[in-house]
Formats: C-alpha cells, sequence, structure tokens
C-alpha cells in the first residue's frame, strides 16, 4: 500500500518548480516491467510538449536535476546567513503565522486526500495525478497513453467521485 501512495509513484527527490528549469522529467509505471520515462517543457511559443525518453537519458536528466537542486541550496543558504537585512526581518515579522491548529489539521486533510488518492485504481490515480499535480491536459494524458480524450476525461471525473467518496465516507 505504501509504495501506491501519490509521493512514491516516482521515487526520486521531490523537485521545486522554477521558471529557470526549461523541463520537468516524469516516470510512468515505475513499479512495473515497463517503465516509461518522459521530458516535459515549454517550446518557444509557450506550449507544454513532452516525449518519450529512454532510461539513460532520464537518468542524465535526474542528475542533472540533483546538481542543480544541491548548486540552489547552497546559494539560498548562502544568501540566507548573509544578506539578512533589516527589511527583510521586518517583512517575516509582518507575515502572519499560522497556528500550530490549522497547521496539524492542513497537514491532516492533506494526508487524508494522500491516502484516499492512494486508494484509486492504478489507471485513475495516474491519471489524476498527471492531471492536478502534472498540470497536463486531457489531451496530453491521452497522447501519452495511446487513448482517446473522452476515456481520460471519463476516468479523471470517476477518479474524482471516488476521491470524494473516500473523504466523505471516511
Amino acid at each position: 500500500m505504501a509504495d501506491s501512495h501519490p509521493k512514491n509513484l516516482d521515487p526520486r527527490p521531490k523537485r521545486r518548480r522554477d521558471e529557470e528549469n526549461p523541463y520537468e522529467i516524469y516516470t510512468a509505471g515505475i513499479n512495473t516491467a515497463h517503465p516509461r520515462f518522459y521530458l516535459f517543457f515549454k517550446d518557444g511559443g509557450g506550449v507544454k510538449r513532452w516525449m518519450e525518453i529512454d532510461k539513460a537519458l532520464f537518468d542524465a536528466f535526474n542528475e542533472f536535476e540533483l546538481d542543480d537542486l544541491s548548486f540552489f541550496n547552497e546559494v539560498d543558504r548562502h544568501y540566507e546567513q548573509s544578506e539578512v537585512t533589516e527589511a527583510m526581518l521586518n517583512r517575516r515579522a509582518a507575515k502572519p503565522q499560522e497556528s500550530v491548529e490549522e497547521t496539524v489539521s492542513q497537514r491532516m486533510e492533506v494526508d487524508k486526500l494522500h491516502q484516499a488518492i492512494a486508494k484509486l485504481p492504478e489507471k485513475q490515480r495516474r491519471r489524476l495525478v498527471l492531471y492536478y499535480f502534472g498540470e497536463f491536459t486531457y489531451e496530453q494524458i491521452a497522447a501519452m497513453e495511446g487513448c482517446k480524450f473522452q476515456v481520460i476525461a471519463k476516468s479523471i471525473k470517476t477518479a474524482e467521485k471516488n476521491l470524494k467518496k473516500f473523504l466523505i465516507g471516511g
């Protein structure tokens, strides 16, 4: 069950989204005999595109992302330690803090959602995650899976109904 959790669909460390990063990499069927690897990017016109890539290229992009992430974390730590100005401290102090209860409640809701997503059938879960978390259109997901737009739309709508049942029914 733990392997079907949405966070575990891709075993790589979570990447932060950044407008400086021109691409994203994803896997599908990672726990199957035939995993698929994808590269997503925006073309010159700002249209989101994708292409299936082989494992070696996926691994190269993955390694580059890790190196890039490590570099940016180091830079962030440096700036955090060396350039804390009075204005920055004032902005931080002025930002309203959430109460512990609010933070715990939000975390519990997120965990409940992830548990509900993990209960979905594999196809529904994969398609829902690509649509909501990967921000892909029905058309893009249909192209990835080699099926019709309507099949994806119906699958995601069914997944949403199932989630509602799981979340309301407890």
